[in-house]
């Protein structure tokens, strides 16, 4: 079986939730409902009616939001 981890690059999260054909962690999916309900109430209408390739294209205009936070580099030790 295939490991299944979130679709922001970078992100390390255990996968929560779908977000369209794809997966995110808990975080990210908090954060895509927020995007979500600040687009408006009548895109929960909309994006329940949907099919998952439909909400690929929303998935992926919210992708453009989202900050990529890169792990930190791991330090040598100081002799």
């Amino acid at each position: 079986m295939s490991q299944l981890h979130c679709i922001i690059q970078g992100c390390q999260g255990k996968v929560y939730a779908p977000a369209g054909t794809h997966n995110v962690c808990k975080e990210h999916f908090l954060h895509y409902l927020t995007w979500r309900r600040r687009k408006g109430p009548q895109m929960f209408v909309t994006y329940a009616g949907m099919t998952m390739d439909q909400r690929d294209t929303i998935v992926a205009e919210w992708q453009q939001t989202v900050r990529v936070v890169e792990p930190p580099a791991a330090s040598s030790p100081n002799p």
